[in-house]
């Protein structure tokens, strides 16, 4: 497993709101969502969509994505609604004062 990278600050990203970011490389989006940072991977698991292009509900914790409105669980990574049936990748995220920290799970 990769150790944490430093990938934004806490004020660079408004709340709710999503981000994308590099970790090694990989593209990762941060979501930001009532005080709370998750973290997946860019695609939809059914479209290979940018997920961070998606509506972000912060109420139901989920992003939707832009091509065939598939759900994912921003905690988890789990597919929610269909057509998507498999989860997205859900990597590890820290805050540390200001700064924001995300570790890939491999």
């Amino acid at each position: 497993m990769s150790d944490f990278v430093l990938v934004a600050k806490v004020s660079d990203l408004p709340d709710p709101g999503k981000m994308l970011v590099e970790v090694e490389d990989r593209l990762v989006v941060l979501f930001h969502c009532g005080g709370s940072f998750r973290r997946s991977t860019m695609c939809c698991t059914h479209g290979r969509r940018a997920a961070q292009r998606g509506a972000l509900d912060c109420q139901a914790g989920t992003i939707a994505c832009p091509r065939h409105g598939a759900k994912f669980d921003i905690k988890n990574g789990a597919a929610v609604t269909m057509p998507a049936t498999h989860a997205t990748e859900a990597h590890e995220v820290k805050v540390e004062g200001d700064q924001v920290f995300v570790r890939l799970c491999d």
